[in-house]
């Protein structure tokens, strides 16, 4: 229980330097007061609008984190892999999330542990300010991203966004890097459902043959290849092997 408390907080330190500029944090971590101006005059909110105003920007923190993780790589997988079978609602969609989410926890378990050592701690312990806490935690998170983002996309996104070429990896913005590897992330995932489409693709076809070939064209092929998959996948331990194919797909 110890250890998932510095987890909660580190997924919340996550989407904030994503969603939250560094600029905003004030020094010693402390929230700045909201002041608008009105007539020269300045104007500074409680403490309790501040709460409510960071409980709001954390809202954004579920997209964030899907966003810059192994999240949709292998969601995409899971469910691509749901309609290769041919099962429409097994698993249930809840499962598959449930799965790809702790899937994700694995496989970002040595990026988060970076960022734990980096920013998490030395800011709880006070020894960094919050705004060195959040540059600290980008390192490992970029690296990350980084090495899955195609190169022909940080091109793309940096040219639309008329971005001059940087000499260093670490001056990408994430406005940049974002983008980029959400669509290398799809690309991946679909090159890999690809492949897991085949072999249940094979097996509908040989099914499709041979009931035409008896002249039971009012048979739905799907009846009679849906127990051949299902076997098929099973004996092959069909699930270790696509967990495991996900998890070192992000380690090649």
């Amino acid at each position: 229980m110890k250890q998932q408390l510095p987890r909660v907080a580190l997924l919340g330190l996550l989407g904030l330097l994503f969603v939250l500029p560094t600029d905003t944090w004030a020094q010693a971590g402390n929230l700045p007061a909201l002041t608008i101006v009105t007539d020269g005059k300045g104007q500074s909110y409680s403490l309790s609008i501040q709460v409510v105003i960071l409980m709001t920007l954390l809202t954004l923190l579920p997209a964030a984190l899907m966003m810059m993780t192994a999240f949709t790589r292998i969601v995409i997988v899971l469910a691509i892999l749901r309609q290769a079978i041919g099962l429409v609602q097994t698993p249930s969609s809840q499962t598959l999330v449930g799965l790809a989410l702790f899937l994700t926890f694995f496989v970002m378990a040595p990026v988060f542990d970076k960022i734990n050592a980096t920013a998490l701690q030395p800011y709880l312990q006070e020894k960094i300010s919050m705004e060195a806490a959040i540059e600290n935690a980008k390192a490992p998170l970029r690296t990350f991203m980084l090495g899955q983002t195609r190169e022909a996309d940080l091109q793309m996104f940096s040219k639309i966004a008329g971005l001059k070429p940087v000499d260093k990896v670490e001056d990408i913005p994430f406005t940049i890097l974002v983008p980029s590897f959400v669509t290398s992330e799809l690309k991946t995932a679909f090159q890999i459902g690809f492949l897991l489409f085949i072999p249940f693709l094979i097996i509908d076809l040989v099914v499709s043959s041979v009931l035409m070939s008896m002249g039971m064209m009012m048979l739905s092929p799907m009846i009679i290849s849906l127990p051949f998959k299902i076997m098929l996948f099973v004996l092959v331990d069909g699930w270790t092997i696509v967990m495991g194919t996900l998890a070192s797909s992000f380690y090649v």
